[in-house]
């Protein structure tokens, strides 16, 4: 059972449980991915966040009911896992930009989002593997020592948080208090520590000739594992290359993501901030 296949067990899970409450880790379990690298894959495909996907599934199967039913409102906010009715309009009206009550009474045409069917995407995204075929290579382990911060998954908020990270770690001259430094040119960024809610740690960092010594608030270690790695090349910006290994290349490769953290190696000296930058990004596999 490839990816995209494994994903449609999981979109069948929460139609059949969608008046129900779901966590993100059995929606996962269907599909046999860890909670955090479904809810990565599932936004690189579909374009939004699983949690977004259950909302506007309930809601529009709540519009429905509206117009086809003389169901309360009150009930459709609980059968949509909301506390109270204000609670469901609110987020009906968010979404729709007209309140359940209205929408019932008028013949206003409203975008529903349907179920979504993985299978016919995989015909659409297998033309598009050779946009960046990778590189696979093997890699020795390698010591980090940078500093930590926290981001989310849930609604692509890492792409914003990320490049923040980086001048954060330029401007306070953090790269300045790494010890031991094996490549002072190579900057890292390391994603770990993935929580099943989407929280996640990204270090921005630098290769060290060993790990030994105390270090300062907010600086942490890190050994990057030995293994394979997929070795991309940033040839558009960083968020379109994750997009595509996540969204396109992984669900159609013949490799399986393995557990560990995935990170990205820039070249500074190489670089000229914001249109040539030198990254590569190394995706662990199996």
């Amino acid at each position: 059972m490839d990816h995209y296949e494994r994903i449609q067990c999981a979109i069948e899970f929460i139609e059949k449980h969608l008046q129900e409450e779901v966590n993100i880790a059995d929606i996962a379990a269907e599909a046999c991915f860890s909670a955090f690298h479904f809810q990565r894959l599932f936004q690189a495909i579909s374009g939004f966040s699983v949690h977004e996907y259950i909302r506007k599934r309930r809601l529009s199967e709540a519009a429905v009911l509206l117009k086809q039913t003389q169901t309360s409102i009150l009930d459709l906010a609980i059968a949509c896992q909301y506390g109270s009715q204000e609670a469901f309009t609110r987020a009906f009206e968010a979404t729709f930009g007209i309140t359940p009550a209205k929408f019932r009474k008028a013949n206003i045409p409203i975008f529903l989002q349907k179920k979504l069917d993985f299978l016919d995407d995989q015909k659409r995204a297998k033309g598009e593997i050779s946009m960046n075929k990778p590189n696979i290579v093997q890699l020795n382990s390698i010591a980090i020592v940078g500093y930590a911060y926290k981001t989310n998954l849930n609604n692509e908020s890492y792409f914003e948080d990320i490049p923040r990270f980086y001048a954060d770690f330029g401007r306070n001259g953090h790269y300045m208090r790494i010890p031991n430094k094996a490549a002072p040119d190579m900057a890292y960024g390391i994603s770990c520590d993935f929580q099943d809610n989407g929280d996640f740690t990204f270090i921005v960092g630098e290769e060290v000739k060993n790990l030994d010594g105390e270090l300062e608030d907010g600086f942490v270690h890190c050994l990057l594992p030995a293994g394979k790695y997929a070795e991309f090349r940033v040839i558009d910006s960083v968020q379109n290359t994750r997009t595509y290994i996540y969204g396109t290349w992984l669900p159609n490769s013949n490799y399986e993501r393995r557990e560990g953290p995935d990170f990205e190696i820039t070249d500074v000296r190489q670089s000229v901030y914001p249109d040539q930058m030198k990254i590569k990004i190394y995706i662990p596999i199996d």
